[in-house]
């Protein structure tokens, strides 16, 4: 698992893109009144909270405590819970497993997929967006290039992200005893907040795997070489825009 420490207070606050997007996946998960479902990597809850206007019986699991914390401050009413999504093991099985900017997290990707099927019924469906290949891969490449020229550190051994394409998720799917039934790969420029702060909180929120022992005054003045390293590719008209790739997918537990 990725050693990331979640601010759920700057998630919420800098970082409100991931849930707006992710509505579109509520749209295609298409929940039901009185359906069981599992939102898998839950975050601060705000997908779950939209998954539970439709009438739907939702829970939320996240691996981080204080990501769960903040969602049960936010939705009381929703049961949030702890659990780690490669070797999570429902009490009972639920209707749809749904997951939104999660799974890439989850490197053991075949455990993660063998748990979903595991708490899903018999054609119980699952609906994920999750990073696709070659996902922030100008980001990752400036990160790589200024750890290594001035740390002499390598960030690949250090990257806490799994990026896979369609025909490898796919086939993952398909081995756990799933049928794929949609799957798409995009590529989605998404803009960060507060101009030129926006990659610094970007970097605060998502990147602590590459920075685990360094102070926060030596965490910025790397920050400040990374953004010139990436800033003629990726700072647009005063912002900057990330270089997303998705991939979304649905599947049924065959």
């Amino acid at each position: 698992m990725s050693m990331n420490t979640w601010d759920a207070y700057l998630y919420d606050d800098k970082q409100g893109f991931v849930s707006d997007f992710g509505k579109s996946v509520v749209e295609l998960l298409q929940p039901q009144n009185g359906e069981r479902i599992l939102d898998w990597g839950c975050g601060t809850g705000d997908l779950t909270n939209e998954i539970a206007r439709s009438g739907a019986l939702v829970e939320g699991m996240d691996a981080s405590s204080g990501m769960i914390a903040q969602a049960r401050s936010k939705y009381p009413s929703i049961p949030f819970y702890t659990g780690n999504g490669e070797t999570f093991r429902a009490a009972a099985p639920y209707d749809a497993v749904f997951s939104n900017a999660a799974l890439h997290w989850m490197k053991e990707a075949d455990k993660v997929a063998g748990s979903i099927a595991n708490a899903l019924r018999p054609g119980g469906r699952f609906v994920a967006e999750l990073g696709g290949k070659g996902n922030i891969q100008t980001l990752i490449k400036g990160i790589h290039d200024v750890l290594l020229k001035t740390c002499g550190i390598r960030a690949e051994e250090r990257n806490p992200w799994y990026f896979p394409s369609i025909g490898e998720y796919a086939s993952l799917l398909e081995k756990n005893g799933f049928k794929v039934t949609y799957a798409r790969h995009f590529t989605r420029p998404t803009p960060l907040e507060d101009g030129d702060r926006g990659m610094d909180d970007w970097l605060d929120s998502f990147g602590d795997d590459f920075f685990p022992e360094f102070s926060a005054a030596e965490r910025k003045q790397l920050y400040r070489e990374i953004k010139e390293a990436i800033r003629a590719d990726l700072f647009k008209d005063g912002i900057w825009v990330a270089d997303y790739e998705r991939l979304r997918l649905t599947a049924v537990k065959v």
